[in-house]
C-alpha cells in the first residue's frame, strides 16, 4: 500500500488581469456589438441621469423643505449622499449585462459595482440611521444640546459597525474566507469591553438618558437625599446644582440606577397645615373651624381639598387643612402658602379662637374637693403715703 500524505491546504493564488487578451476581447466584443452597445449606452447614461435627478431632489428636500424631523427629510439625507462612482457603475453593469460583454470586461465591472453597491449601501443606512435617531430625539426634546454631546459618538459607533460589515461583505463575495476575521472582530470586540467596562457602562447609560429622557437639562429632581437642577448631561457625568449653591457631580450609571423624583412635569402642588387649638375652645366654636379654614384657602384663590378634625392631641385639639396651588414655579407656590398662614393666624385672633402650645397648670384641691387656683387670696397691699 502507497504511503498517503496529508495534503496541504490549497494556496489561493491571485493572479493579475490579462490586460492584452481583454483590450482584444474588448475590441472584438466592440465590432460585433455595436448596435447593442450603443443602446445599453443610451439607456445607461439615461440611467445615469434618472439617478442624479433623484439625488437632486434629496439635496432640496435635506432639511429645506417641509418637517426637518420628517421622514421626507430623512430620505433625501440618504438620496444626497449617493455617490458619482456608484451611479456610474449601475449604468456600466446594465450595460454589460445587455449587451453580452466578454468575460473579462463582464467580471471587472462586476466586481467593481459589488463594491459600489455594498458602500454605497452602507452610506444610505448610516444616513437613515443617524436621520431617525435625531428625529426621535429632537421631536421629543425640542433642542439639539442634548443629543451634540452624543451625536459624535453615535455617528462613530453606527459608521464602524456599517463599514464593517460592508468590508466583510466585499470580501466575501471575492471568495475571501472571512471567518477568520470575523471571529478576531469578536474577541477583539469582547476584550476591548471588558477592559473599558466602566466607561462603556457610562456612555450607554448617557445614551439612554437621551432617548429615554428620565430627566432633561433645566430639570429639579431628587435623589437619595439631594435635590438639584440639572445643569449638563454629558457622555460619562450629569452635572447639576443643588438648591443649597453646591455642584454635584454624578457619573450617569450610578444616577440611573437611584430613584429620581422629577418636579418637572408637576401642575400643582399640594400643602398641607395642621393647627392646633386649646381644650377650652367651646364644642360650637370648634365645629365652625373647618368651613373657616376653606373660606381663607378659597378667597386666596388656591384650590380647596379638604379641612376637619383629626385627633386629639397631648395639649391640644387639632385640625388639618389641605389645598392645591395650580402655579408654575416654586416662588410663586411659597408666596400663597405664605398667604394663607398669616390669614389663618389674623382670622383665629380676630375670633378669639386660641392656638395650643404645649403648657402644664397645676391646680389645688379645696378642703371640700374644690378644684382652685394654686395661689392663696390674698390681702391686697395697701401704699402707706410717707
Amino acid at each position: 500500500m502507497a504511503d498517503t500524505k496529508p495534503s496541504a491546504d490549497p494556496v489561493i493564488t491571485v493572479r493579475p488581469p490579462d490586460l492584452g487578451e481583454m483590450w482584444r476581447s474588448t475590441s472584438d466584443w466592440l465590432a460585433m456589438h455595436y448596435v447593442q452597445i450603443l443602446i445599453a449606452i443610451g439607456a445607461g447614461v439615461l440611467i445615469y441621469l434618472t439617478l442624479t435627478a433623484l439625488r437632486g431632489i434629496g439635496k432640496r428636500h435635506k432639511g429645506t423643505r417641509g418637517d426637518p424631523l420628517g421622514y421626507t427629510n430623512v430620505l433625501g439625507r440618504a438620496a444626497a449622499r449617493t455617490t458619482h462612482f456608484f451611479m456610474m457603475m449601475v449604468s456600466a453593469r446594465l450595460v454589460v449585462g445587455y449587451a453580452d460583454a466578454p468575460a473579462a470586461l463582464y467580471r471587472t465591472v462586476a466586481f467593481l459595482f459589488t463594491i459600489a453597491a455594498v458602500w454605497q449601501a452602507a452610506l444610505w443606512a448610516r444616513e437613515i440611521i443617524l436621520g431617525l435617531i435625531e428625529r426621535k430625539t429632537l421631536a421629543q426634546d425640542g433642542g439639539g444640546e442634548t443629543l451634540a454631546n452624543a451625536m459624535g459618538l453615535i455617528r462613530i459607533l453606527v459608521s464602524f459597525v456599517l463599514f464593517a460589515v460592508a468590508t466583510i461583505v466585499v470580501l466575501d463575495n471575492l471568495g475571501v474566507n472571512v471567518t477568520g476575521l470575523v471571529a478576531g472582530l469578536g474577541i477583539g470586540g469582547i476584550a476591548i469591553g471588558l477592559a473599558a467596562q466602566g466607561i462603556f457602562s457610562d456612555l450607554f447609560a448617557a445614551l439612554s438618558i437621551i432617548f429615554d429622557k428620565p430627566f432633561r437639562r433645566g430639570e429639579t429632581i431628587n435623589y437619595d437625599m439631594t435635590t438639584a437642577t440639572v445643569e449638563k448631561i454629558g457622555l460619562k457625568s450629569t452635572r447639576l446644582r443643588a438648591i443649597t449653591g453646591e455642584k454635584k457631580v454624578i457619573s450617569n450609571a450610578n444616577l440611573l440606577q437611584k430613584e429620581i423624583t422629577s418636579y418637572f412635569t408637576l401642575d400643582h402642588r399640594r400643602i398641607k397645615f395642621a393647627i392646633g387649638v386649646i381644650y377650652q375652645t367651646p364644642p360650637d366654636v370648634a365645629e365652625q373651624i373647618p368651613e373657616i379654614l376653606k373660606a381663607i384657602v378659597t378667597d386666596l384663590g388656591a384650590n380647596f381639598v379638604r379641612s376637619g378634625f383629626i385627633s386629639f392631641g397631648a395639649s391640644s385639639l387639632d385640625f388639618e387643612v389641605e389645598f392645591d396651588v395650580y402655579l408654575p414655579d416654586w416662588d410663586s407656590i411659597y408666596v400663597i402658602r405664605h398667604k394663607v398662614g398669616l390669614a389663618i393666624l389674623r382670622q383665629f385672633n380676630e375670633r378669639g379662637i386660641e392656638f395650643a402650645y404645649p403648657t402644664q397648670t397645676s391646680f389645688t384641691a379645696a378642703p371640700d374637693g374644690r378644684m382652685v387656683m394654686p395661689y392663696p387670696d390674698v390681702q391686697p397691699v395697701r401704699q402707706v403715703d410717707s
